[in-house]
């Protein structure tokens, strides 16, 4: 005779995959401040645009605002981006569509994770034109941590510190993104990376590291402006993945 234990090994192992592609898809994005940053040829940041009018909150979640989702991402996208000095002007158009921001769950038994949906354009300045036909809709997950893998991020973050985390992951996809299409910003597959990963001797060294976002955005220098508004009909946001 089969224990109850043994009855519910199969409906474990179904799940099994679903839970090592979460865990897979949950890793933090490093800090850009300290992240390797790979060549991106000519690219240098023009506009970078975030909406978040039609965005969705999906349950269960905790509240954040439309000016919280618009500010958090246009740092982090300044944070990722800002240090690139090519030739060309590119600009970023970024629709929030749907977030879910992990609340206090039952360890081991309810562990919900926070999740962010955007709708992503790249526009070339110079050619005064989207790059793609269609908006790239790019599902972000929470960073998992040593902290979070039991107990879940509703009890060791706050909703803020979510989010940051959210928005760095988001910035790197994006990034991953834009570089499956290198010929868009003419990158040498050759060429050694932008910059190389910061290691704790090279951040323990200088004194005047860069190492807080207000100063990656004023060693960035203030977007230039251009023709081209990301935030333009086309940026249609997506209903959010359920």
């Amino acid at each position: 005779m089969k224990t109850p234990e043994m009855r519910m090994l199969p409906r474990l192992n179904r799940f099994a995959p679903i839970a090592l592609l979460v865990a897979l898809a949950a890793c933090a994005a490093p800090d850009p401040a300290t992240d390797e940053l790979p060549s991106m040829g000519n690219f240098r940041l023009g506009h970078n645009i975030v909406v978040a009018d039609n965005m969705q909150q999906v349950p269960p979640s905790r509240d954040a605002t439309a000016e919280q989702w618009v500010t958090i991402l246009t740092s982090e996208i300044d944070r990722r981006f800002g240090e690139y000095e090519g030739e060309r002007l590119y600009h970023i158009g970024i629709a929030v569509d749907g977030y879910a921001l992990a609340p206090p769950g039952v360890p081991l038994v309810l562990n919900p994770r926070s999740i962010l949906v955007l709708s992503v354009n790249v526009w070339d300045d110079a050619l005064g034109q989207k790059l793609h036909e269609e908006p790239e809709q790019i599902l972000v997950m929470e960073g998992a941590s040593a902290e979070t893998a039991i107990v879940g991020s509703g009890f060791t973050r706050t909703a803020e510190e979510q989010m940051q985390v959210l928005a760095r992951n988001a910035a790197r996809r994006i990034q991953q993104w834009m570089l499956t299409n290198p010929e868009w910003f003419d990158v040498d597959p050759d060429a050694p990376p932008f910059r190389a990963a910061v290691t704790d001797a090279d951040a323990a060294e200088p004194e005047d590291a860069v190492d807080a976002p207000e100063q990656v955005a004023e060693a960035a220098g203030p977007s230039a402006g251009g023709p081209v508004d990301p935030a333009a009909p086309d940026v249609q946001p997506v209903a959010p993945v359920n």
